[in-house]
């Protein structure tokens, strides 16, 4: 009950805070479109957090035409990753959450790339919407902040998430895997 409370009390603040934002900023500027997307990041993790959903849909699954990450590699991602270096996003994100070398550590990674794929799907609907409301109403032109916005921030996270996933996946299988073969052979005795 606690919790569905906590939920609606997020969803009604949410929707307060992106109601003042639309009727004080201009919706074909830069700066509302920094702060839809920040806002609604704010939000979503607020509720992805209180929701703690398991995430096991099949969607989180690799799917054929993702295998080897081909298709990303393709669409930039490399050049991405690049880019979240150079403006210090991975070390201030690993640093804030380190990632440690053991399977419990990996499992909490897939579960926190789950978590933040979800996040941006929901973001990237939202501003996607206001993308299509802006561009009916102020033209295409005036739209494209919220257009290059919602690609950098977004989609291309999405990408990321789903580049990275079977990669933390297979680490996963090998670790355990490893640890299986590993510990019958460390009991048996060692013949000289």
């Amino acid at each position: 009950m606690r919790k569905a409370l906590n939920l609606i009390s997020i969803s009604i603040i949410g929707l307060a805070s992106l109601y003042a934002l639309v009727y004080y900023m201009k919706l074909d500027s830069l700066t509302f479109a920094w702060a839809l997307n920040f806002l609604l990041m704010l939000c979503v993790l607020a509720f992805t957090e209180t929701l703690k959903s398991p995430l096991t849909s099949s969607y989180y699954n690799e799917k054929r035409w993702e295998r080897g990450g081909r298709i990303y590699e393709t669409l930039g991602i490399n050049f991405y990753r690049k880019l979240l270096v150079w403006i210090g996003w991975e070390k201030l994100n690993k640093k804030s959450k380190p990632v440690e070398k053991n399977i419990k550590s990996l499992m909490n990674l897939l579960y926190q790339t789950k978590k933040s794929e979800l996040g941006h799907i929901i973001i990237l609907l939202i501003v996607f919407g206001f993308n299509v409301f802006t561009a009916f109403k102020f033209g295409v032109l005036k739209s494209l902040w919220l257009l290059g916005l919602n690609i950098a921030l977004n989609l291309y996270p999405i990408f990321l998430q789903r580049y990275n996933r079977p990669r933390i996946a297979r680490a996963i299988n090998l670790g355990t895997t490893g640890s299986r073969h590993t510990a019958p052979i460390a009991s048996q005795p060692v013949s000289r």
